[in-house]
């Protein structure tokens, strides 16, 4: 395997499911303890925690994946990435490993996969026994329109 053949993931499990996102988008990784509610924000923003200093979004990936909401934040864990000069925290069941993987081993979405996925996902790749569902962290945060990102 040669370095600039391989692409590093950070890891992480949603109801059983493996996700991905590229290592080079994560900032950081924590266990939200207290999560302040948004008045009327959308059903998949959980709310917001403070962060050295800075207020960051929290997005429930279960909700925004179209799955029941977690009941509680307890044992939760969140991947909190940087996308447009703003933090946000995805809150995910647990997070995995960061793995490197051959860019070779790369497919596109496959059409089985749930449709409300498909639009959240870059690709996949096929491990031993599982598929990695390569999350567009772009897609992902863009709640209720085109321009309009998850944003408090």
């Amino acid at each position: 395997m040669h370095g600039d053949n391989l692409e590093n993931f950070v890891t992480f499990y949603v109801k059983d499911q493996l996700f991905g996102i590229p290592v080079l988008k994560v900032q950081d990784i924590l266990t939200p303890d207290r999560i302040a509610p948004i008045p009327l924000a959308p059903p998949e923003v959980a709310g917001a925690i403070n962060l050295r200093g800075r207020i960051v979004t929290v997005l429930d990936v279960r909700v925004r994946l179209g799955l029941e909401e977690s009941e509680t934040v307890n044992g939760k864990m969140g991947v909190t990435i940087e996308h447009e000069h703003d933090l946000y925290t995805l809150l995910v069941d647990r997070v995995g490993d960061v793995i490197g993987l051959e860019k070779d081993l790369y497919e596109s979405t496959p059409s089985t996969l749930d449709a409300l996925w498909r639009d959240f996902s870059s690709g996949v790749f096929r491990l031993e026994g599982k598929i990695m569902v390569v999350l567009d962290v772009e897609r992902l945060l863009n709640i209720g329109g085109e321009d309009n990102p998850a944003k408090n």
